[in-house]
């Protein structure tokens, strides 16, 4: 069994963390884990899918993390009519200078709400795979830096609702972790009965990390420690996934680097500077849309996690 005694001695940011995520519980009441996947996400530089109904926060969820670190906020609405400039931009004839000019899109922006990814169609949904994966834009022969941080958070409704189109596997495995917020639970919700709408605090809501130690936190997560043992336990159940029965296709090697970038950013939050097996156990339910069940997938993980012993 691996130690679990790994502690920070000099991390700066730790009481930050936490007034964080207390400013953050007050808003989305009993949601903690959930926020926790969320900044894992954040901070382990990836991109953010909420599957979920409407009206169970998933704007709210966007505009707070927003708020906290004081980025810049851009919400784009995909619709079937959607194109793929009206995401990234294009290029304008100037009659002036005789040039055509680069109008930017939506997507530059650090924190990206695409809420309801997919209502839009196939071809607008791509436009979003080149900015999420090297953090640029390609228009007419010409690339375009987006800003740093550039962080994604796409919502996407039950695909029995009426207008959906799936999300191809491409899209998919640019997503870092995939969470449902739910229903809150009763104490929670008879709160946001009794008293003020929570999301009324948005607005008084101030900047609590900067961007720019948002950046060194960023930096500060890639050097959580992972020993040979844990890498092996990650290995593992990588492995596993290929070969199980229970599963149509495996975790690709760009799904085994989000779950050890996100486990290591889990650590970080808990105060740790190296990775325990519990830190990958509690994110690998979150990894889900990774992977293709031949059965419920959400019971393939747990027959994962049971299969695989931790070293």
């Amino acid at each position: 069994m691996l130690k679990t005694g790994y502690k920070f001695t000099g991390n700066q940011y730790q009481q930050h963390i936490a007034n964080l995520i207390s400013q953050a519980n007050q808003v989305l009441l009993g949601k903690e884990t959930r926020i926790k996947l969320a900044l894992s996400t954040l901070f382990a530089n990836g991109h953010l899918l909420i599957n979920d109904i409407p009206g169970v926060g998933k704007t709210t969820l966007a505009n707070l993390i927003a708020r906290l670190f004081g980025l810049q906020y851009q919400r784009i609405q995909f619709t079937s009519d959607l194109l793929p400039a009206d995401v990234t931009g294009v290029s304008i004839f100037n009659p002036r200078n005789n040039e055509f000019e680069f109008h930017p899109g939506p997507v530059f922006g650090q924190i990206i709400l695409v809420d309801e990814i997919n209502r839009a169609t196939p071809k607008s949904q791509s436009a979003l795979l080149e900015a999420m994966e090297e953090r640029q834009v390609s228009v007419e022969g010409k690339t375009w830096p987006l800003p740093s941080p550039f962080f994604v958070i796409a919502t996407q409704n039950p695909m029995e609702h009426a207008g959906t189109f799936p999300l191809p596997e491409s899209q998919l495995d640019r997503f870092m972790l995939s969470i449902d917020l739910g229903y809150p639970d009763h104490n929670s919700e008879r709160e946001m009965l009794q008293k003020a709408d929570p999301r009324l605090k948005l607005e008084k809501i101030q900047p609590v990390i900067s961007a720019q130690s948002l950046t060194a936190i960023q930096d500060q997560v890639a050097q959580v420690h992972c020993s040979g043992a844990l890498l092996d336990y990650l290995q593992a159940l990588i492995e596993f996934s290929r070969h199980s029965e229970k599963f149509v296709t495996g975790y690709s090697p760009r799904a085994g680097m989000a779950i050890l970038k996100a486990a290591k950013a889990w650590a970080f939050i808990a105060g740790r500077n190296a990775v325990i097996p519990e830190d990958i156990q509690v994110i690998i339910p979150s990894t889900v849309h990774h992977l293709r069940g031949t059965t419920s997938t959400i019971d393939a993980h747990q027959d994962l996690l049971k299969q695989v012993a931790i070293p």
